[in-house]
């Protein structure tokens, strides 16, 4: 599979940092961020790329060559192959994938050169293959998401829908974003776009939505634009702290368990509505804390309202939608939501017998946690599990997970707390 790489753009908006360069040879810890780019994928069997330069391109060409030379930061070889296609003119982020199409392998690689990332490539494609899609987007949730697109998929990972920045969004959404790593399909390109300048996103991928032939591909590993002075110390502190290269799904993960009513938001027996969904004080702030942290931020929530047929599963979702959306307003994020829906007791009225079942998945049951561990290669004896029931603690123990329990019981936890942010104080802030 090749890889193209755009490198063409100007970087304004980190005009400050470094105008003379391009903006994929900023450094980050002494290297350019396109080099990094270079050294992941090589890695992991990548040698052939397209670099796309247009802005400055000479300090491009010149540093790397055809790949066949020695790097100037490290002095170690490149060990690739490089072609460039050189914009004379400013073709928009994708107008140079037309011009190279017929260099490109069926499935190719795309990423932005302003990114700095570390993911497990292979594990991407076979999700590709697996869909067998025109198009799959590496996406993940952010820290801004009301400033990013937003991207909308179905449960079987099928984009529904893509709403640009400019776009109207429903008030309550899904923290999903495009993180700036695409796998497509040269089929992609044989439409016609007249347009002088084609946007990669507005212009070429968005009119996919819906039309099933795009996906999504969840990830909590790292991927992260430098684009903006702001973003460029926080990356550089991610790459020094070791954080980048740790979060690879090919390195075994640390996660902290979240219940979700009564630990997240405030109790009110069976949730059923959206209005009465409320964060509870300062979990905003705990989770971003677990964010910044080695820990990912998991939720595991029973929700038997869906067994007793008082909430379907699009409304679980709305209620899901408000608690990511109020989060990402706050600069927080969890990296994936995990539900049981399932309750064992049978014989009330309106109750939804398709989930009147015994599981694997309700607390006190470790289902949830295992799925979770499975998905995300997690160390589960290096992991936490926090609520507010005893529940909570069963489960975390029987999956080997470290418990805290918010309140006064005794239930054989490892730590008691008085609320999420209290735990993330006393356990993760070294």
């Amino acid at each position: 599979m090749k890889c193209v790489i755009m490198a063409g753009g100007r970087g304004t908006r980190i005009s400050s940092i470094a105008n003379e360069i391009p903006k994929p040879m900023i450094k980050i810890l002494d290297k350019p961020v396109l080099e990094h780019a270079l050294e992941k994928l090589s890695s992991q069997g990548i040698k052939d790329f397209i670099i796309t330069v247009g802005y400055l391109k000479e300090v491009i060409m010149e540093y790397f060559g055809d790949g066949s030379g020695f790097s100037p930061a490290t002095g170690k070889p490149f060990g690739v192959n490089i072609e460039y296609f050189e914009e004379e003119k400013p073709l928009g982020n994708a107008g140079a994938l037309f011009c190279i199409k017929n260099r490109l392998t069926d499935d190719f690689l795309l990423i932005n050169g302003d990114v700095l990332f570390d993911v497990d490539i292979c594990r991407f494609y076979s999700y590709h293959q697996e869909k067998r899609g025109l198009v799959t987007l590496f996406t993940h949730p952010n820290n801004h998401p009301y400033d990013s697109g937003i991207i909308v998929a179905d449960s079987n990972g099928e984009v529904r829908k893509w709403l640009a920045k400019e776009d109207e969004r429903p008030k309550y959404y899904k923290n999903r974003v495009n993180a700036g790593l695409h796998i497509i399909s040269r089929k992609v390109l044989e439409q016609e776009i007249n347009k002088d300048k084609i946007d990669l996103d507005r212009d070429l991928l968005k009119p996919l939505a819906g039309k099933g032939c795009m996906y999504a591909y969840d990830s909590s590993e790292y991927v992260k634009d430098m684009g903006t002075p702001e973003r460029f110390v926080a990356v550089n502190k991610d790459c020094e702290s070791g954080k980048v290269e740790n979060r690879n799904l090919n390195k075994k993960q640390k996660a902290v368990f979240i219940d979700r009513d009564g630990t997240i938001n405030k109790y009110v027996g069976f949730l059923k509505h959206k209005e009465e969904f409320e964060l509870l004080p300062k979990v905003s702030e705990a989770i971003r804390k677990i964010n910044c942290s080695e820990y990912l931020a998991i939720v595991v929530t029973n929700q038997p309202v869906i067994a007793r047929g008082e909430v379907e599963i699009d409304e679980l979702e709305e209620i899901h939608n408000k608690m990511e959306t109020l989060l990402g307003e706050d600069g927080a994020f969890v990296d994936k939501i995990f539900f049981c829906p399932h309750h064992p007791d049978k014989g009330y009225e309106g109750e939804r017998i398709e989930y009147k079942i015994e599981c694997d998945c309700r607390k006190p049951k470790p289902g949830m946690i295992l799925k979770a561990a499975e998905e995300f290669n997690i160390d589960l004896a290096s992991s936490w599990m926090i609520g507010d029931s005893d529940n909570d603690i069963s489960a975390g123990k029987a999956a080997g997970c470290k418990t805290a329990l918010i309140g006064e019981k005794e239930e054989g936890q490892d730590v008691t707390v008085s609320c999420l942010y209290e735990f993330v104080e006393l356990v993760l802030k070294d």
